[in-house]
């Protein structure tokens, strides 16, 4: 295990309990407790978590990771699901992407896809609240981008508040891939963050077709603050290895499951 996947090891059982120990950390992860302290004062240094004597307690923004730090959670599930997901868009749609580290790889699926890309195609145009994917697409000619206004948060590059809901509320769009973290087969999609969760919902309700895109460590769970029920999911992309009773759940709620 390198340090980066480390550390997001570490904020993962942070977050998970609550408060961790040193030596139980070490013990866990295999490395000396010297090693822990500082990967401890590291991730503190950023306000990833806070320091106690001895160990390390949650703070709220650990469960809102910065993408550098989520990027290695999952990432073998992560493309395959983002590849497979790219296949449901087609030429000439209005895609909508919202931010997150699964939804980045869409982004780059969409963007290498050679058809999309052909001499006469139309390519695409996609609207995402998410300068991270902007930027990536950007640079892509059969690509038009359309990028949200409001606040940027750090934590995910996302644009959220009252100035990104204006252009939403002026366009459709004909698929949106929504980056979740979490949802739930009874109750729908969350968010960790109530903003992001208001522009996601606004651009869900923008949407004739809704994919969310989440590895199986996101089913069968809730967070915060809700993004939109299941009803308004038309398709869940996920990997494979879920638990059949979870995927039977999603598709008696009338979601289609596909997994990659």
């Amino acid at each position: 295990m390198n340090r980066h996947e480390r550390l997001s090891k570490l904020l993962d059982i942070v977050g998970q309990r609550e408060r961790a120990d040193v030596e139980e950390l070490a013990a866990e992860l295999d490395v000396s407790a010297a090693t822990i302290r500082r990967d401890l004062d590291h991730l503190a240094e950023q306000q990833l978590l806070a320091r106690t004597r001895g160990g390390a307690v949650a703070t709220s923004i650990a469960y809102d990771l910065p993408l550098r730090h989520k990027a290695a959670r999952h990432a073998p599930e992560k493309q395959r699901i983002s590849a497979a997901a790219a296949r449901l868009a087609q030429p000439g749609m209005v895609i909508g992407l919202n931010g997150g580290t699964t939804t980045t790889e869409v982004a780059r699926s969409l963007a290498t896809r050679a058809d999309l890309a052909e001499p006469g195609s139309p390519g695409l145009t996609v609207v995402t609240n998410a300068l991270n994917i902007a930027n990536e697409l950007v640079v892509r000619p059969h690509i038009k981008i359309v990028v949200t206004g409001g606040v940027a948060r750090q934590q995910s590059f996302e644009l959220t508040g009252p100035l990104a809901t204006h252009i939403l509320q002026e366009i459709t769009l004909d698929l949106l891939f929504l980056g979740v973290d979490a949802i739930d087969p009874e109750h729908g999609a969350y968010a960790h963050h109530e903003g992001e969760a208001s522009i996601n919902r606004l651009m869900a309700s923008r949407a004739a077709r809704v994919a969310v895109v989440a590895d199986s460590s996101k089913l069968n769970r809730r967070a915060f603050a809700q993004i939109c029920t299941t009803d308004a999911i038309d398709t869940l992309v996920t990997n494979t290895g879920v638990d059949a009773e979870v995927l039977d759940a999603f598709e008696a709620a009338g979601t289609t499951v596909l997994t990659a």
